[in-house]
């Protein structure tokens, strides 16, 4: 385990050294931007550290609503709602859609809080085959008396991958199901505006589409968010105890998630910066021989068969000053994975060294075969 000295930016401090970093899901580098920073101290001026309640009891603020009606507006919906953790998101919207659904067909490689997320009361529960529309269409022709609801991350945690939702909703659509989309890793990466992958896919306004989301990635803060229409939203703060019981998101990371919709929409070049970035190191991994995936998402995978080669590079990049972790969580692959994760803020010359470490890498280990 990695213990950080500082704060975690396109650099770090770790065991009193300084270190390239590579990690993480700082995506548009706002974690530390100096307007988060400032709306943070500012919250905390104005409303303490913690309201202490549920948001159904005494812990609605104006700032909270004041995000909820930024984020509605960021992704053109009729309402959002805010929560402690965006783990808990597809929990919540599972629950809120109930009496919509039969089943529930989700990609075999769905994130942690997908599975975490099914409701107990759900008995049809099928995996398809990962990112296969056919497979997923075969396994409802199966079941053709229920309505499906089709779940998969938008774009996945460890391998960058992009659900292919050209394909995924016109099946759910056939069969008049809905379609969840975990948009954690794609909000403020993925389509023109940042908006996530059904903007990728130019589906933002699709019918039966909804999408779960979290600001402690792209958008540099912490909390779960859901935009959604009135009804759903409603549903949703009368109904989900996961969303009653819980305490308020606290005042700092309230207003500092104003600030960072308001630079990630005013600011699309931090958008196109990050994803240059990503472009070149993935192009470069490749012309290295390293074996990863097509994808255009800041995560660039190094894919091992042997747990010890992922873990002797991650190993070696730190002795040359990089933080890019062997990561096993929060699903199980097949092959070994030394994840890279690029930011807007990581400069030129950092990705130079990184991928002049990568050469240095491979070099060694084709001279010694280690």
């Amino acid at each position: 385990m990695l213990i950080m000295e500082s704060f975690s930016g396109n650099t770090i401090h770790s065991e009193g050294h300084q270190y390239s970093y590579f990690a993480g899901n700082n995506y548009l580098g706002l974690a530390n931007h100096p307007d988060l920073v400032k709306a943070a101290n500012e919250g905390i001026r104005n409303f303490g550290l913690n309201f202490a309640a549920s948001r159904q009891t005494t812990g609605t603020s104006t700032i909270h609503l004041e995000l909820e009606k930024i984020l509605a507006d960021f992704k053109q919906q009729e309402d959002a709602i805010v929560y402690a953790s965006g783990y808990l998101g597809n929990k919540i919207l599972l629950q809120a859609l109930k009496g919509e659904y039969d089943a529930i067909f989700a990609d075999s490689s769905a994130h942690a809080s997908i599975i975490d997320g099914f409701p107990s009361d759900i008995s049809k529960i099928y995996f398809y085959e990962h990112r296969n529309a056919t497979d997923l269409e075969l396994l409802i022709n199966k079941h053709k008396s229920i309505r499906p609801l089709v779940i998969t991350d938008g774009i996945f945690a460890l391998t960058g991958e992009i659900a292919p939702l050209d394909e995924i909703y016109p099946v759910a659509e056939k069969y008049n199901g809905l379609l969840v989309v975990d948009d954690a890793h794609a909000t403020g990466v993925l389509g023109e505006n940042g908006k996530g992958t059904p903007e990728y896919f130019h589906l933002e306004h699709a019918p039966g589409i909804f999408q779960t989301e979290t600001m402690s990635k792209a958008v540099g803060v912490y909390g779960g968010f859901i935009s959604a229409n009135h009804d759903v939203i409603k549903t949703i703060r009368e109904n989900s105890h996961v969303y009653g019981a819980s305490t308020a998101l606290p005042p700092p990371m309230v207003a500092a998630a104003c600030a960072a919709l308001r630079i990630i929409t005013n600011e699309p070049e931090r958008r196109e910066k990050m994803l240059l970035n990503a472009l070149k190191i993935r192009e470069g991994v490749k012309n290295l021989g390293y074996n990863t995936t097509e994808s255009c998402a800041p995560i660039i995978p190094i894919l091992f068969n042997d747990q010890k080669d992922a873990t002797g590079l991650s190993d070696f990049l730190k002795s040359k000053g990089i933080i890019a972790p062997f990561v096993t969580y929060p699903v199980k692959t097949v092959q070994y994975i030394v994840r890279i994760t690029v930011s807007a803020i990581h400069t030129e010359q950092q990705i130079n060294e990184l991928l002049n470490a990568l050469e240095d890498r491979e070099k060694r280990r084709r001279e010694t075969g280690k």
